[in-house]
């Protein structure tokens, strides 16, 4: 079988890979991508004419991660604790700078590392196996993986990682890239809330669907919430959509790109409920859900509830450790080096992806953490570049700008920086709600952040303002005669 991935980030729709293969992409719309990650066997030709063609190189073809049995002992041993996204992709980065020293995975999963944003997406409204999301590599990984097996302690003086099952583990250096869980609702549940975090919920929620419920509420309209929603309108199920804030996505993205978002949801059937929260969830005799009732006063028929909440970081095995852990993360400096509790440097001790706080040139003196597929991505490079470099290479601190994608109701939004930092915005191309457009965000006259909702192909540009703090409000001409340049509030 072949295992593909598309980092969507850097798609820019322009559909190549859709006519070399395909039976494995689907273009939605002007430039939502889709893709089997796991096509069969007799369209491997196809899927790599396909990687060719991709004018971005967007496309990863993975190979067989067998066994090599080339590792050297004499070299040390690199313990990776999480395997999902962060932690496969800082294993394969290490081979890739050529370390050849033992490599252990450890996961809290059974499953070897898999994509996480189908399972919001193709997985509901393609109903793709979630057991097909197998993440590919680019390399013979000859890593040992202990799966099913959650991390429970660090002891950096003894240079050991203690899992659930009693049994400790040895390193010399450890990464930590233990994610994030689905933050679950503060209350009481009767069967049939869940949440999509990981592929068993994912498998769970496929099973829960195929008996048809009468209606499913999502609770939450942030990324997460309105795939769901998005992915549930393209099954034909209706959905109720609740939302604490005055619009999808507020958060993050504000109210003029959310308000266009919720336009976009009620156009597709979406009884979305703003300013609402949920009270209780009401189970009948069988103890299964039958009503939630809300904030509003309204009480709303449903044998199915998915809740979006965001995220919690997974740090709780390090309390007690060395490391310096809050709610928002393991402290870091710029090389992904963890933190001690006095603020320094832990020896051979590193940290990437969404559970990883860095600091970043856009925002001295703060320290961010990003639940992006991308930032796990290059901070995992990072990681492997300083375990690997000779004493005498300059270091390579993380400064790479988070980019994110959403494909929802149609349309793609594709973003980067830190917009959800923003007090401004100014519409730079289109026009909300008519069509494709961009935005940019604004924070202390300077640009920190980009969002192009069909426009991706433009966000490159942008990007590179906002890598330079370029001026707030942009003080370039648009090349879209029906822009109208306005700077508004963010809406938060």
């Amino acid at each position: 079988m072949v295992r593909i991935s598309v980092d969507l980030n850097r798609c820019e729709g322009y559909g190549q890979c859709v006519f070399a293969a395909p039976s494995a992409f689907t273009l939605h719309g002007l430039e939502a991508l889709t893709y089997l990650p796991n096509p069969p066997d007799e369209m491997r030709d196809a899927v790599h004419r396909a990687a060719l063609a991709c004018p971005v190189q967007a496309i990863t073809v993975g190979v067989q991660d067998e066994p090599a049995g080339t590792t050297s002992r004499a070299d040390r041993h690199v313990v990776v604790v999480g395997a999902s996204l962060a932690g496969l992709k800082t294993a394969e980065a290490l081979r890739e700078r050529g370390f050849s020293g033992p490599l252990t995975v450890i996961g809290d999963e059974p499953h070897r590392p898999y994509d996480r944003p189908p399972l919001t997406k193709a997985c509901v409204s393609e109903k793709l196996p979630p057991d097909r999301l197998e993440l590919p590599v680019t390399r013979t990984l000859d890593a040992r993986f202990l799966l099913g097996t959650a991390a429970v302690g660090l002891d950096t003086d003894r240079r050991l990682v203690r899992l659930a099952d009693g049994a400790a583990v040895g390193y010399d250096t450890v990464v930590i890239a233990t994610g994030t869980r689905a933050r679950p609702y503060p209350g009481t549940t009767p069967d049939g809330v869940l949440a999509v975090r990981t592929r068993d919920d994912a498998e769970d929620l496929q099973r829960r669907l195929a008996r048809q419920p009468r209606r499913v509420v999502v609770v939450g309209a942030g990324f997460l919430g309105g795939e769901l929603a998005s992915g549930l309108c393209d099954l034909g199920i209706p959905v109720t959509l609740v939302e604490a804030q005055q619009a999808p996505l507020q958060g993050p993205l504000g109210t003029t790109v959310g308000g266009v978002m919720a336009d976009l949801a009620r156009s597709a059937g979406v009884d979305l409920r703003l300013s609402t929260t949920v009270d209780e969830f009401v189970a009948g005799d069988d103890g299964a859900l039958r009503q939630v009732r809300l904030s509003d006063g309204e009480t709303v028929d449903a044998d199915l509830a998915v809740v979006a909440l965001g995220a919690v970081r997974n740090v709780e095995w390090l309390e007690g450790s060395a490391a310096r852990v809050d709610r928002n993360g393991v402290h870091c400096d710029d090389r992904c080096r963890v933190l001690d509790l006095e603020g320094c440097p832990l020896p051979d001790v590193y940290a990437a992806g969404d559970v990883a706080g860095l600091p970043h040139p856009l925002f001295p003196g703060r320290r961010l953490s990003v639940e992006h597929w991308g930032n796990a991505v290059t901070q995992a490079r990072t990681v492997a570049h300083d375990i690997t470099r000779p004493s005498g290479e300059v270091p390579s601190p993380h400064t790479e700008l988070p980019s994110f994608w959403s494909t929802q109701f149609g349309v793609n939004i594709k973003g980067v920086g830190f917009p959800g930092a923003a007090d401004r915005i100014a519409v730079v191309q289109g026009t909300p709600g008519q069509g494709s457009f961009s935005v940019l965000y604004g924070l202390a006259e300077r640009t920190v952040g980009a969002v192009t909702v069909d426009n991706g192909r433009y966000l490159h540009h942008y990007t590179a303002l906002v890598r330079e703090g370029a001026p707030f409000p942009p003080e370039f001409v648009t090349s879209d005669e029906n822009t109208s340049p306005v700077v508004r509030p963010t809406g938060r």
